[in-house]
């Protein structure tokens, strides 16, 4: 059965966010298909943050996934992109997000992006989730 026909288990299980590592590993080896992660983190509490992150859930194409970590982190998977068109698509979602509900103070957060380059066997919670959410930028 090939990664994309597989059913991943339910979006609040945390075997979601294994599931989309196995299928960037998938697409990579088996399609030869570059995908991006990209790691959304706002401050503790701000409730726009989640809001954020539903208008990106429902904007996403069928074949990219997000899995939420906390009300205010995620993890995004944006497949057949590279860097550059990773960090188009969310900068368009976070520009018309913040042109559609306006928030009146700054919206602030940190966004960063790691590719997965084409042809790589496997991908593990090690190789992204610490590039995402740790150290530089």
């Amino acid at each position: 059965m090939s990664a994309m026909a597989q059913t991943l288990p339910a979006k609040d299980d945390p075997r979601y966010l294994r599931a989309m590592m196995d299928l960037a590993g998938d697409l990579s080896r088996d399609h030869d298909m570059a995908t991006v992660f990209v790691g959304i983190a706002g401050q503790e509490g701000d409730l726009l943050v989640p809001e954020f992150l539903e208008f990106v859930e429902s904007a996403l194409r069928m074949d990219d996934r997000i899995f939420r970590l906390l009300r205010e982190r995620a993890v995004l998977l944006l497949v057949d992109v590279d860097v550059a068109q990773a960090t188009s698509i969310v900068e368009r979602l976070r520009a018309d997000f913040v042109s559609r509900y306006g928030p009146s103070a700054r919206f602030d957060i940190d966004i960063r992006y790691l590719a997965m380059r084409a042809g790589l066997q496997s991908v593990s919670v090690k190789d992204v989730l610490p590039n995402l959410f740790t150290g530089e930028a």
